[in-house]
């Protein structure tokens, strides 16, 4: 059956070879100063380029500016748009309107009760993104390779369909999509060799994982 995939965090022509190589669904590209995974969106455009009608192209922003919305959009034009920080509901909203993007709205989770934010953004995001919330001293919100208990999913419905991420690798793929239902994955330093560093090994590993989950 599989799933399909999102390897998050691209920043090299070989990640992206890779990525679409495996059969990647989307990719993601980082812009938070904070991130060993940051681009300019000039440096994420360039890169798109071979991946447009190939996979989704995703912009991975954390509580932006509508300047910083505007530039991203303009430059890189993506299908999709993930917030990552503490977006409310109306703001999510507003970006897709102002964009004309796709909203993917990333929520923290540790315990059953995170999962209740869900139920405000079903009706106005594309898709919803689980991620292991982050230690209270982290320095971003996610790319720690941290995961949540993945039976927390298990038999929920949501509106719209939804991303598992955090912590997942090749080797627990598998498991974590058994325990939770995930219909779409989402990976990053789960495929690095170092921060920031995708290993197009680990991107075919994964990918061919999610083929077989």
């Amino acid at each position: 059956m599989g799933v399909q995939a999102k390897i998050c965090g691209i920043s090299t022509p070989e990640a992206v070879a890779a990525a679409l190589a495996g059969g990647a669904a989307y990719l993601g590209f980082v812009f938070f100063e904070k991130s060993p995974r940051n681009l300019a969106p000039e440096a994420a455009e360039r890169l798109a380029q071979s991946v447009r009608g190939k996979a989704k192209v995703v912009a991975l922003l954390v509580d932006p500016s509508d300047s910083e919305v505007d530039r991203v959009a303009s430059v890189l034009k993506p299908d999709l748009i993930q917030l990552h920080g503490k977006e409310t509901p109306a703001r999510a909203r507003a970006i897709g309107e102002r964009t004309g993007a796709g909203i993917v709205k990333a929520l923290p989770v540790s315990g059953s009760a995170d999962l209740t934010a869900a139920a405000d953004f079903d009706t106005v995001v594309e898709h919803l993104m689980f991620d292991a919330k982050p230690a209270k001293d982290a320095g971003r919100p996610g790319g720690h390779g941290e995961a949540f208990d993945w039976t927390l999913l298990a038999g929920r419905r949501f509106r719209r369909p939804w991303f598992l991420a955090g912590g997942l690798d090749p080797w627990n793929l598998t498991d974590a999509v058994r325990q939770s239902g995930a219909p779409l994955l989402d990976v990053s330093s789960g495929v690095e060799r170092g921060p920031g560093l995708k290993d197009p090994a680990l991107i075919a590993a994964f990918l061919d994982a999610a083929k077989r989950a």
